[in-house]
């Protein structure tokens, strides 16, 4: 009998891969011996020695967590609520609370009066002052050949004189502006040959009218000598100025108070 030919080898065929499966977990069996005489187990409520940190059946941390401390009303507004661990973000927090403060300062010292009249005089001593002529000048009283307009006509051998104290002149000006400066020639003259020759006044009471309709008053006091004497006024929006004369020396002998020259500049 023929033996039949063997079979011809088969081809291995793919397989699924095997799905591994987890082993079920095993909950440890409590040692009997150890001791349990600890705080329970907030989770399992297991009971734990004393020197455990996590429980010994659920794993959980024995310690309890203290919560964070409630904020201050300040730091719940950005970006004081925020925050920052190792020191994150400090440098970010800390320029933006200096700019806010920054800006509060700065818009408190504007809105006060005082800061707002320094700002103003720092113009002043920054900024070039031009002259200002007034267009309209009015007195009370004036002698004939010496009227009020003469002390703003630039000579100083000329004078406004009035018979006696108490006499006041005003000056009107075209538009509103920035009062820097006022330069006050006393006397006859700014020669001293002719600056005793007729009675000075030693007193001045500026008021000065604003376009709002205020009124500000300034007291100067004059020194009896010749030469111009240079104020100093720092006021806005003025429309005129009035003067009034008090004060004076040397009124005797039939001399008259003489006021020689008066000169207003403005912020450029």
């Amino acid at each position: 009998m023929t033996p039949e030919p063997p079979a011809p080898p088969v081809a291995p065929q793919p397989v699924k891969p095997a799905k591994a499966v987890a082993p079920r977990p095993v909950v440890r069996p409590l040692p009997a011996d150890e001791d349990a005489s600890g705080i329970p187990c907030p989770v399992c409520r297991t009971p734990n020695p004393p020197h455990r940190r996590f429980c010994r059946k659920c794993a959980a941390p024995l310690a309890p967590v203290a919560a964070p401390e409630a904020l201050p009303w300040w730091r719940t507004v950005w970006p004081f609520r925020r925050r920052t661990r190792g020191g994150s973000g400090a440098l970010t927090r800390l320029l933006v609370i200096l700019a806010v403060v920054l800006a509060l300062c700065v818009a408190g010292f504007l809105l006060l009066p005082a800061g707002r009249k320094l700002i103003e005089d720092t113009r002043d001593k920054l900024g070039t002052p031009r002259a200002v002529s007034p267009t309209r000048v009015t007195a009370t009283a004036e002698l004939p050949g010496h009227s009020a307009r003469l002390t703003t006509d630039g000579l100083t051998n000329r004078y406004w004189a009035i018979p006696g104290k108490g006499a006041s002149v005003t000056y009107a000006f075209a538009k509103p502006f920035r009062f820097v400066d006022v330069i006050v020639t006393n006397g006859a003259s700014k020669n001293a040959e002719d600056y005793g020759t007729q009675a000075r006044a030693l007193h001045l009471d500026m008021d000065v009218y604003s376009e709002d309709g205020q009124v500000q008053r300034k007291e100067i006091d004059l020194s009896d000598k010749p030469g111009p004497q240079p104020i100093a006024v720092g006021m806005s929006r003025v429309t005129s100025v009035r003067l009034t004369l008090s004060d004076p020396v040397g009124l005797s002998g039939g001399r008259h108070v003489a006021l020689a020259e008066v000169e207003f500049f403005q912020r450029t």
